[in-house]
């Protein structure tokens, strides 16, 4: 199943196998955090506490790709280690699947905007610093990101969670599709009507609202977009349109094209992207380290 040519299987590992228990010299990992219950399913998110420990640090949330339908965020161990090395609470979270027709859009949306006021909630527990959040999302994960930065909450229907945003200081997206009304083939057409429950003739509003290229505006956070030159799961050109539009909306927004495939395969493509990552990060989450 491909989205135009999204694969809906690949996934960013950051370490040689995923599935495996967070571990860490950087600092302390608790590991499957309980951020929320839906329906009796409980969400879970690892934490990778800042190395420097004392004060307080500026977070990051980590969001998983897989097509919406598979992976964990074991996947982003690599990066929460490294950004905890470098002063960052790393929150790598999970969010409910889209499976056997469940859990259709925006289910997605509302678990990471949850996580991410659970986090502001609770962020002293973490030594983070509840204003100074980032997201971080590597292809579905990357689609999800972006809308951290975008939207405000969708979901407010829990009271203890009520006063915080869900809205990120800064986010990076990499290889993320960014409209849903372009660039896909009939498969990933048949596949879009039934994850976000309709055909686009039949409701494009729904289509639209979930695609951040065509949710821009003034206001929304810096982005950082990091693509692979070989990328043949997702065009380049949905990179490019998001680009064009957050800049058209006057959003400061860049563009990192690395040479290496939609899963950033080579070592050296994986640290153009981490170095490149931690830099934005660094700038626009004031007193990172």
């Amino acid at each position: 199943m491909k989205f135009g040519v999204l694969t809906l299987g690949p996934v960013l590992c950051w370490v040689s196998a995923c599935g495996q228990a967070p571990t860490t010299a950087a600092g302390k990992v608790d590991g499957n955090v309980v951020y929320g219950t839906v329906n009796g399913t409980e969400l879970h998110l690892d934490v990778y506490e800042a190395a420097a420990g004392g004060g307080s640090h500026p977070a990051v949330v980590l969001i998983h790709g897989g097509g919406w339908t598979s992976n964990d965020k074991s996947t982003m161990l690599g990066m929460g280690e490294f950004l905890a090395r470098h002063g960052f609470v790393g929150f790598a979270v999970d969010y409910r699947l889209f499976q056997d027709g469940k859990n259709g859009w925006p289910a997605q949306l509302d678990d990471v905007q949850r996580a991410v006021r659970w986090i502001r909630a609770n962020a002293s527990t973490y030594g983070a610093t509840a204003d100074r959040m980032g997201a971080f999302g590597h292809s579905a994960g990357g689609q999800l990101a972006a809308l951290l930065g975008m939207e405000d909450t969708r979901d407010n229907s829990d009271p203890a969670l009520a006063k915080f945003s869900s809205r990120v200081q800064a986010v990076v997206d990499v290889s993320g599709p960014s409209d849903f009304t372009t660039d896909h083939d009939a498969d990933a057409s048949a596949f879009l009507a039934r994850f976000l429950g309709a055909t686009y003739s039949a409701h494009p509003e729904v289509w639209r609202e979930a695609s951040p290229a065509l949710r821009a505006a003034r206001g929304d956070a810096p982005f950082l977009i990091v693509h692979g030159t070989e990328d043949q799961d997702v065009p380049m050109s949905q990179s490019q349109e998001l680009l064009d539009k957050l800049k058209a909306a006057g959003v400061e927004a860049s563009l990192v094209k690395v040479n290496d495939e939609h899963t950033f395969k080579t070592p050296a493509a994986r640290r153009e992207l981490a170095l490149q990552s931690l830099a934005f990060f660094s700038h626009n989450l004031a007193g990172a380290q």
